[in-house]
């Protein structure tokens, strides 16, 4: 497991250098295979190399997060310093990560990771790197503890923004029935989008926010 946790953080941290890399196993085991079974059509095994390579670029963070959740153990992670690179993604700054993972026996494991190559689980289009200084949830494999996925839903950062996320049909349901509190649909949609939020959140959000919006379903006109 360590070493493929080290393969997948070279395809995740350095995709640059892991194309030329792929391409060169590619060309190696098509030339084995050809002249070992004498059969030339066997080069053609650089081909998924070659394209491989490409699309690690956009996928190698992703396969390294799966990876790193099914297999990896848990630890206490926290980036200890940010700062902006020269690079950009999507014409946004690339941002380069420090951080520090507490394993689970207890040593401490100095690693980094940019918002390009950041394993972040669930996996999601949005790159949300927890804030400097807090403290999250991470898996790594024992054997190579420096690859590490951030679990944003089991770490505090993660279950504020889900939670904020969460909140929005509430918000919205609540503007409509303030502008028409006899509207039925209105009401409905206002209570089903308390309920949801309540079943979901009653434990993990904010107390106050919790009793303010069970007052908020108590106080809703009845059914019809």
């Amino acid at each position: 497991m360590a070493t493929l946790s080290a393969i997948l953080y070279f395809l995740a941290h350095h995709p640059f250098w892991s194309w030329p890399v792929l391409v060169l196993v590619g060309a190696t085991l098509g030339r084995a295979m050809a002249t070992w079974r004498r059969q030339p059509g066997w080069y053609a095994l650089m081909a998924p190399f070659f394209f491989f390579g490409i699309a690690n670029f956009f996928t190698g963070h992703i396969f390294n997060a799966l990876f790193l959740n099914a297999f990896g153990e848990t630890g206490a992670a926290v980036v200890t310093h940010s700062r902006e690179t020269s690079s950009t993604l999507n014409d946004q700054p690339i941002w380069a990560y420090d951080a520090v993972l507490k394993t689970a026996d207890g040593r401490d494991v100095v690693t980094g990771f940019t918002t390009m190559s950041a394993s972040i689980y669930p996996i999601t289009n949005e790159i949300l790197i927890p804030p400097e200084g807090e403290m999250f949830v991470a898996k790594y494999i024992p054997g190579f503890p420096r690859n590490i996925a951030i679990m944003r839903d089991l770490s505090p950062y993660g279950k504020v923004y889900r939670i904020g996320m969460d909140r929005g049909p509430v918000d919205k349901a609540a503007n409509q029935f303030a502008a028409s509190p006899g509207n039925a649909a209105f009401i409905a949609e206002y209570r089903r989008a308390l309920t949801v939020f309540l079943e979901k959140h009653r434990h993990d959000a904010d107390p106050d926010l919790v009793r303010d919006f069970e007052a908020r379903l108590e106080a809703l006109p009845p059914a019809e």
